[in-house]
């Protein structure tokens, strides 16, 4: 089988042992939960030393891959207001946009050994069935016009050990679902590209909110499915280490996000901000760092980041 075109870091003594990355999509600007999800990924790296001194590498990622729900200009102001609290990433900016052709080699290569196929059912469909995927689609042998593609799935991943939140049972009947890796609508899945290029960027340690929890089965399983199944390069990947942090939530309970409109933080007076942050990660920021330039208080972060002080919690009320 030909070998997948992954690109990685040149030799590993080149490389801090930690790869950490934050990826947003430019569905809209930065928020406060955001600002939580990138400033953990961002101090669980850069507090990390390997051996050779080196602090860990942060990596930033646009998940620009479903247009419809993009807003002009997001991709530019995400990384403007990064840059303004402070968080510095390494190396060059990814923007799946230009992965493409790298996620349509992985979906040959998985329909070439017959672990994906064609399904045309609905949402409704699966509604009516219970609500779980029941592998109607399997040996129907649907034409590619019309159908998304399904990954059989032979792991069925939903228990792991989550940095922060300790053992994490997931659905299992969700969990052992052929789930969706390429839409109908033409679309590459979430679930694919954000495994695809985990592998592409050799990436060591997702820290992400707790809404991901569930998803990362799948990815667990996509994972072991591309280590087993695809080329020498893909059998050279690792699992990341997952660690999920609380979700910021309103009194109603919904989740901070985009979605829901929540504001944007505050590009010119990102210290409030940053305070706010930490102390919502258990951090205990000292209160003369309000009135610290970013940068110190950002160092002073990454000096004091302890992982045992985040809360074990999947969501916390911030009204």
């Amino acid at each position: 089988m030909q070998s997948l075109p992954i690109k990685r870091p040149p030799t590993p003594h080149q490389r801090a042992q930690y790869r950490g990355r934050f990826a947003p999509s430019p569905s809209g600007l930065l928020h406060f939960g955001s600002l939580i999800a990138a400033l953990a990924s961002f101090l669980d790296a850069k507090s990390f030393i390997n051996d050779q001194g080196e602090q860990g590498k942060w990596l930033i990622r646009i998940e620009d891959i479903d247009p419809p729900r993009e807003q002009q200009g997001a991709s530019a102001a995400i990384l403007s207001t990064l840059e303004a609290f402070g968080l510095h990433w390494d190396e060059s900016v990814l923007y799946q946009s230009n992965q493409s052709q790298y996620y349509r080699d992985i979906l040959a290569s998985l329909a070439e050994q017959k672990i994906s196929y064609y399904c045309q059912c609905t949402r409704a469909q699966i509604k009516a069935s219970g609500g779980i995927y029941q592998g109607q689609c399997l040996t129907a042998n649907h034409p590619a016009q019309h159908s998304a593609i399904r990954l059989v799935n032979q792991y069925g991943f939903h228990q792991f050990n989550d940095i922060f939140q300790g053992n994490v049972l997931c659905d299992k009947a969700l969990a052992e679902e052929d789930f969706i890796i390429h839409r109908k609508d033409g679309l590459f899945a979430y679930q694919l590209a954000v495994v695809a290029d985990d592998i592409a960027q050799n990436i060591s340690h997702v820290i992400r909110g707790c809404d991901l929890l569930e998803p990362t089965a799948r990815q667990l399983t996509l994972f072991q499915t591309l280590r087993k199944s695809l080329s020498n390069n893909a059998l050279q990947c690792t699992t990341p280490q997952y660690g999920h942090i609380p979700l910021a939530v309103t009194n109603d309970g919904y989740k901070l996000s985009k979605q829901n409109k929540a504001p944007a933080i505050d590009n010119l007076k990102p210290q409030p901000a940053l305070m706010a942050a930490l102390q919502f990660l258990g951090q205990s920021p000292l209160p003369e760092l309000a009135s610290a330039s970013v940068d110190e208080l950002i160092n002073w972060a990454i000096k004091h980041w302890q992982r045992r002080l985040v809360p074990k919690a999947v969501a916390i009320n911030i009204d």
